[in-house]
């Protein structure tokens, strides 16, 4: 038996391709940081401060780094697990996936994208 899965009051990701990801219905160009709460676009390594922001609110933050797996960071990473953050790195579908399926059990999660191709 199938059941349906629904996201109350939390948008799932729907799709992505070269550049773009597809939240909602709505097509989001670049880097994006997906929460149960919001959709912002996200400055890549650099930026620590986005998910920061979210200390306290998630758990872990799925790392998609692009069409391949890619080692994040130091810095990156020790900045979000020193604010009580873990992350999980893996290539960007494999993240876009875990997202929706935890976000479906209602845990505490966030996503940082690098799309796939250009």
């Amino acid at each position: 038996m199938m059941e349906e899965i629904s996201y109350p009051e939390a948008q799932p990701i729907d799709g992505y391709g070269p550049g773009f990801f597809r939240l909602a219905g709505q097509k989001l160009e670049g880097m994006i940081l997906v929460s149960p709460w919001s959709t912002v676009g996200w400055g890549g390594y650099a930026d620590t401060a986005a998910p920061l922001l979210l200390a306290g609110r998630i758990d872990v933050l799925f790392l998609g780094t692009g069409a391949e797996i890619a080692h994040a960071p130091r810095a990156f990473r020790e900045a979000l697990e020193e604010a009580g953050i873990g992350v999980e790195v893996m290539n960007t579908p494999a993240a876009c996936r875990t997202y929706n399926v935890l976000l479906s059990e209602g845990r505490r999660i966030a996503a940082a994208l690098i799309p796939v191709g250009p």
